[in-house]
């Protein structure tokens, strides 16, 4: 590192002399200059959170310390607050507080020791998993709409477990549920982790299964970032729904579970339907069943209406029917006088046509027919001979004669 050449020898006796203030301004600058930003790690010693939200401390180790700044906007990011003798790890720069001349850190990051082999300990594993496709969204089931028996992978003890279970009772308390517990935390607790996951599976009696935990720290929530249990929710032919830590807390059991929850709380309600929406939509429902019986049962009753309109009674059918048989019965008669007349027409007609071809009407005028003895008209003189005997009919009264001569 070159350093900075403030006063030459053959120039002291005509520089500029500073003042104390110029003097920590320069080295302020030098410093800022000289150090980018790094990392230091140390513990955390003689905390002052100030009123203006800005934390003053230092870090030390076996031989040494430095006064540290966090300013507020800084440290408002953190979702923890360090406490004496946290072993910590900041990012930060080099400044000198000008106003006292004070060497000082200005920390821009602060974690706990150790976090660091942490996160690239996450990372590594997120990437190979990733690349194994165990985060495939065509792999992901999707929930039951209305499932028969939920399962819960979570410690007995946990407050988790009582937020789920309270949550589960107030939306669907007629859905059972099988606990299948163990521990969320310590070590060895990502084996069982994944034996109870395993477990569930092989029981294969629900068809959602939770696996959760309440929030904490990375490290209180390494279990579920271990690649066991994260091959354990690959391997379940269960829905799986993860609802570990808080909003803001991911863990690899987050991305191969089907489901990633928010909070323990926020998976219960995702893998049941609400009573209460239930009630309501039924309730709807119902509602505008009876509206639509209503409305139809009005449309039939004006159809009725109009048609009871169009109806006559059986008293007016029978006068109508008088009246139509009275007047059938006057043209009938009317009819049958008519015909009579021309009946009696045609008889007079004929009677007169028949009496003036009656032979006894010819008789009357002077005319006579002759019959034999058998009573056959003779028309012709061929048909008699001498001597036989006729019978002469004339307009009143018969004689008899007897043919003496004959004459064609």
């Amino acid at each position: 590192m070159t350093e900075p050449t403030l006063f030459s020898n053959k120039s002291m006796h005509t520089s500029k002399i500073l003042t104390v203030s110029e003097l920590n301004r320069l080295a302020n600058q030098v410093l800022t200059q000289s150090f980018p930003l790094f990392w230091v790690s140390g513990e955390v010693s003689n905390l002052t959170r100030a009123a203006s939200g800005h934390w003053y401390f230092s870090l030390k180790d076996a031989g040494a310390q430095v006064r540290c700044v966090m300013f507020k906007g800084r440290n408002s990011y953190l979702d923890w607050t360090p406490k004496e003798g946290d072993k910590v790890e900041a990012r930060c720069t080099v400044t000198l507080y000008e106003a006292r001349g004070d060497f000082q850190l200005t920390i821009e990051f602060l974690q706990r020791a150790g976090l660091g082999a942490l996160f690239e300990a996450f990372e590594k594993l997120k990437v190979k998993l990733q690349q194994q496709g165990l985060f495939e969204v065509a792999l992901k089931k999707a929930l039951p709409a209305h499932p028969k028996q939920i399962g819960i992978v979570t410690s007995p003890d946990a407050a988790a477990l009582r937020d789920v279970l309270t949550t589960l009772k107030r939306r669907m308390p007629s859905i059972p549920v099988v606990i299948y517990p163990t521990p969320v935390q310590g070590k060895g607790a990502a084996v069982l982790v994944a034996n109870a996951i395993q477990l569930a599976n092989a029981r294969a009696e629900c068809d959602v299964l939770i696996i959760c935990r309440g929030g904490g720290s990375i490290e209180d929530l390494w279990q579920f970032n271990e690649e066991i249990v994260a091959r354990a929710i690959a391997e379940c032919s269960i829905a799986t729904i993860s609802g570990v830590g808080h909003e803001t807390d991911f863990t690899i059991c987050d991305f191969v579970a089907d489901i990633r929850a928010a909070t323990p709380t926020a998976a219960a309600e995702l893998v049941t339907p609400s009573r209460e929406n239930r009630l309501n939509a039924l309730k709807q429902l119902s509602q505008q069943l009876a509206k639509s019986i209503q409305y139809l049962l009005n449309q039939r009753a004006q159809a009725l209406d109009y048609m009871a309109r169009s109806l006559i009674s059986p008293l007016q059918q029978i006068e109508q029917q008088k009246a139509q048989l009275r007047q059938m019965a006057y043209q009938l008669n009317a009819t049958m006088n008519q015909q009579l007349q021309t009946k009696q027409h045609n008889v007079l007609r004929l009677s007169q046509n028949l009496t003036h071809l009656n032979p006894q009407a010819v008789l009357t005028r002077g005319y006579a027919f002759v019959q034999n003895n058998m009573g056959t008209i003779i028309s012709s003189s061929q048909q008699l001979q001498s001597g036989d005997a006729v019978m002469l009919t004339f307009g009143v009264g018969v004689a008899e004669a007897t043919i003496d001569k004959l004459s064609p």
